[in-house]
């Protein structure tokens, strides 16, 4: 089983698109004792940890005792990246893997995120790979109507020092209700949607042309449901085998909220095994043609639905274009692997549930 552990609700930025603030919640601070955590997870044999918050590097000390006193299979950290500088070379091998929220090109990250933080990043992430860091390093996006999907997630793929392994983006459909976009179906239709299509286009012509699959997160595993016809459930793994524990001790099938729907247990009275399956995704997504492959989207977003029925719908119309630009290419992929241009094997990523929640 996978557990998000909030170290905090707080974060040292005030980027544009957040809808999270510790000021809405009561449980800022973890409220539980690390014994407590220690019984609950050691029930688990083969447990995943993953550091989240806020921003869980302004608890740093807190992270390297869990690390020192609970066992776990893997460790994989989510952070802005701000204070990446400040983990002891030890505790960063240990890590699996690392996402590092950017949001693509200088002048894009800065400007959801605060000027210079793009530097900063990229400083801090030069300094992870200097310290001996050989794991997964992904860049985390935010796509927002600021963002040019296709330059910004071709500049991430394009850095060499320091390099990403793998890059993924959400957009910004979570939180924000339809209206707070000036023109989303504008958006869409002359920037995401045609940014999509060329993001495809090019990762497939890098297979054909030095048979490297690139490393974009929501591309790779796609494609393999679309080659092996392996139906999946909600990729992210919410409800199913993955958890966040929130500051409070209760736990939630979703890491993004700790509302009382999403709550299926705490530490101390519930066992791991006892939280599957207790929240899962409902109506429309299930009667939906692309359900096997999509999986869902996103089980927050099934629940509350911000943007109503009309605008769920809306926003799986982009799923269902970038999984058909996606089907154009399979044929083609095909070939590929029966000319051993590029193995299935390479479609196998993420290896384990390492935060990227794979549909945007």
């Amino acid at each position: 089983m996978y557990y998000h552990l909030l170290l905090t609700r707080r974060c040292n930025l005030n980027c544009v698109y957040c809808g999270g603030s510790e000021e809405f919640f009561s449980d800022a601070e973890v409220q539980y004792s690390l014994e407590d955590l220690k019984k609950f997870i050691e029930r688990d044999p083969e447990p995943v940890i993953a550091f989240y918050g806020g921003e869980p590097l302004l608890r740093i000390p807190l992270m390297e005792k869990i690390m020192d006193t609970i066992s776990a299979k893997h460790y994989i950290l989510q952070t802005n990246g701000y204070f990446l500088d400040k983990v002891e070379e030890d505790y960063l091998r240990r890590f699996h893997s690392i996402l590092v929220s950017i949001d693509g090109r200088e002048e894009t990250t800065d400007y959801y995120r605060g000027k210079g933080t793009y530097k900063r990043i990229l400083d801090n992430v030069r300094i992870v790979r200097d310290k001996g860091y050989r794991g997964d390093i992904i860049a985390r996006m935010t796509i927002s109507e600021h963002s040019d999907v296709y330059e910004d997630v071709t500049h991430l793929l394009k850095l060499e020092n320091p390099a990403f392994d793998h890059v993924h983006w959400q957009l910004d459909v979570v939180w924000s209700k339809e209206g707070e976009w000036r023109n989303f179906d504008e958006w869409v239709r002359d920037s995401y949607n045609p940014g999509i299509s060329k993001l495809v286009r090019d990762w497939y012509q890098e297979m054909e042309a030095r048979g490297k699959v690139l490393g974009i997160v929501p591309f790779i595993p796609l494609t393999k449901t679309l080659l092996t016809g392996e139906k999946s459930l909600l990729r992210c793994g919410s409800g199913i085998d993955f958890f966040a524990i929130n500051p409070s001790g209760k736990i939630s099938a979703c890491p993004i909220s700790s509302d009382p729907e999403f709550i299926v247990g705490d530490i101390w009275n519930s066992h791991p095994t006892e939280l599957r399956n207790k929240l899962m995704v409902g109506p429309p997504c299930p009667e939906c043609e692309m359900y096997w492959i999509c999986g869902g989207r996103c089980l927050y977003a099934n629940i509350k639905k911000h943007w109503g029925e009309e605008g769920f719908r809306k926003i799986c119309k982009i799923v269902q274009h970038l999984i058909w630009e996606l089907q154009q290419v399979k044929p083609k992929i095909k070939e590929l692997l029966k000319r051993n241009v590029v193995s299935l094997e390479e479609f196998y990523y993420p290896e384990i549930n390492n935060c990227c929640e794979i549909i945007p």
